[in-house]
């Protein structure tokens, strides 16, 4: 077994099928076929079932996927545990994050991550489920989670807090808003809202709050894609919730922007396995111990 096989198995496994995996990993899609057929050979079992051009894990493959991404995390943290000509960790770093923590605090962490160790390249992924955090580290999938707090079975885990996130209300530039600010929950303009699906953490939040004060959402768009919520306020479709930075920025480019009471916020926190962290993955956690707000 080759460590290139496994991780061609590992790319159809996250990609759902051959082509998508291929296209991830920048290999022309026959190369991943002959490399999954023949772990299939040497393994002596199958791996996938092909369905017509899909491809469904047996329950031997899917015995193999835990050990598999055990397997490559261990490479990885080796890798990484050679310093460069600076003496400073070099290597990978995968972490997974939720949608709603990707623009702050992630990609601060990340930059001055980089600033710091220029050796090391960051891959991150997003978290989903924040139920699923602990087995995302557990099985190997990545070092770090950054996700929302508190996170069920994560005793064997480490969690550090690190700061609290807020929403702030983006409503379209000139919109009649009450001029309270914090504007209390049970105030809200009763205007059409820009909201993500029901299912998210920070999503569910922000409702049962306003539910509590009385109110409720009324839905204009229901979008997936979040980085268009700014677009459409600014194009009138209606209000929304951003975290703060991005609602700070909006009211620079002259959305209506107001704080809540009581105000909308959630603790946030890395998620790890310490004896498992590589050179990178230690120097994470360290910085951002050392830059949290708290």
């Amino acid at each position: 077994m080759y460590l290139q096989q496994v991780e061609y198995f590992l790319a159809v496994v996250d990609n759902d099928g051959l082509n998508a995996a291929a296209t991830s990993l920048g290999v022309a899609q026959p190369t991943v076929s002959q490399a999954i057929r023949g772990l299939e050979r040497e393994l002596d079992v199958e791996l996938f079932h092909r369905i017509g051009r899909g491809m469904v894990l047996t329950s031997a493959g899917h015995a193999l996927v835990g050990p598999a991404r055990r397997m490559l995390r261990t490479v990885v943290t080796a890798e990484g545990s050679l310093a460069d000509s600076s003496g400073k960790p070099r290597g990978r770093l995968d972490i997974r994050a939720l949608a709603a923590l990707s623009v702050e605090p992630v990609a601060t962490l990340v930059s001055s991550f980089r600033q710091r160790f220029p050796g090391i390249s960051v891959r991150i992924g997003t978290l989903h489920d924040e139920a699923s955090a602990p087995s995302l580290v557990r099985d190997g999938h990545c070092e770090l989670v950054v996700s929302h707090l508190p996170v069920l079975d994560s005793a064997d885990l480490t969690v550090d807090e690190l700061g609290v996130q807020d929403w702030w209300l983006v409503c379209p530039p000139g919109s009649d808003v009450p001029p309270d600010d914090p504007l209390p929950l049970s105030a809200l303009p009763d205007v059409p809202h820009v909201v993500v699906p029901r299912g998210g953490s920070h999503a569910g939040h922000i409702e049962s709050a306003i539910a509590r004060a009385g109110g409720a959402l009324r839905p204009a768009v229901i979008i997936q894609h979040r980085e268009a919520r700014c677009p459409l306020v600014f194009n009138g479709v209606g209000a929304t919730f951003l975290e703060r930075s991005m609602a700070e920025d909006a009211a620079r480019r002259g959305a209506v922007v107001r704080q809540t009471e009581p105000s909308l916020s959630r603790a946030y926190g890395l998620v790890y396995e310490p004896s498992g962290l590589s050179p990178a993955g230690r120097a994470f956690v360290e910085l951002a111990r050392e830059t949290a707000p708290l």
